[in-house]
């Protein structure tokens, strides 16, 4: 996200426009409805202190009261403006965390570390650059899984062998019986090469699962794993231990990223003792199985900030 910064040092050269305060609140500038207040000031001005010719400097007591109510709509005009502008000001110059209803400690995100992606092989291009039809990654992918976030217990299946990758029989594991031998296959019609896992448990007992699957073009994942693995309300595979699904329309669209297909499921009601959240990304030649699962019900908000950061390490 680009941050804005504005100089509070300088001082305007002419007075900041009237801004209503419910907008001003959103970050948003807006004219007030007395936004014509400094001309009618200029005005009003000019004809308590200037009579016009042919009239006496006498101000009847109508216009006394029409001037009154003039000036204070104008002080009312002028204090709108000030309390406004500085309130979109301010929230232009806050960090996003600083905002109230984005702050990280209070709308339940996760503390992730910050997020480096792998240097590319020298001569390598990115996955989506112009010269890379494919959409390869030549990054390492095991260096593309999202970190885990503070405080999180890390899970020693998921680790993979002594190089990193992991096997198929574990990541078919997560799927219902029915569907794994039908999964395999398509793994391996689709030429899949690898699999770089993480996972973890958070103190509140939610577990984050991580699956990248690596294989040889942008277009099989596109053509065969998308069509395969996404349903029209729910995921073609069921996860293990869940019967029903829905599409996730909570997800925020401003996290989607450009090049990077995401479809987030939440599993529906009833969900037994524990709920569970997937969400399946289409990156290039990378497919990527998240899930989130916790007793009880699965918090949305955490499981989306690990789709989104997932996607920006894949993009």
């Amino acid at each position: 996200m680009t941050e804005q910064t504005v100089d509070r040092t300088a001082e305007p050269t002419e007075p900041p426009a009237p801004v209503v305060p419910e907008q001003a609140g959103a970050g948003v500038a807006a004219e007030a409805p007395g936004a014509e207040g400094s001309t009618v000031a200029a005005e009003a001005g000019t004809v308590v202190g200037e009579p016009a010719a042919g009239e006496s400097g006498a101000t009847p007591r109508r216009d006394r009261r029409v001037l009154r109510a003039v000036a204070r709509w104008t002080a009312a005009a002028v204090v709108f403006a000030a309390v406004g502008t500085g309130t979109a000001y301010g929230i232009a110059s806050m960090e996003r965390t600083d905002v109230p209803g984005l702050a990280t400690g209070s709308d339940g995100r996760w503390d992730y570390p910050e997020l480096v992606r792998p240097p590319l092989p020298e001569g390598s291009p990115g996955p989506y650059a112009d010269d890379n039809p494919a959409g390869a990654h030549y990054a390492d992918l095991r260096k593309l899984l999202l970190p885990l976030p503070a405080g999180a217990t890390a899970d020693k299946e998921l680790a993979g062998d002594g190089n990193g990758w992991l096997d198929r029989k574990t990541f078919l594991a997560g799927f219902g019986k029915d569907d794994r031998e039908d999964l395999s296959q398509l793994l391996t019609d689709n030429g899949l090469r690898h699999i770089a896992a993480r996972g973890w448990t958070m103190p509140d007992g939610t577990r984050a699962e991580i699956f990248l699957l690596h294989f040889g073009t942008a277009e099989q994942v596109e053509g065969a794993l998308l069509h395969e693995f996404l349903g029209y309300d729910e995921p073609g595979f069921l996860p293990a231990g869940t019967e029903a699904w829905s599409d996730d329309g909570s997800y925020p669209a401003d996290a989607g990223v450009p090049d990077v297909i995401t479809s987030v499921y939440v599993e529906a009601e009833p969900t037994g003792d524990e709920q569970s959240r997937h969400a399946y990304l289409a990156a290039g030649d990378t497919f990527a199985v998240i899930s989130h699962t916790r007793k009880g019900s699965a918090p949305a908000v955490p499981f989306h900030q690990t789709v989104a950061l997932q996607a920006q390490l894949l993009g």
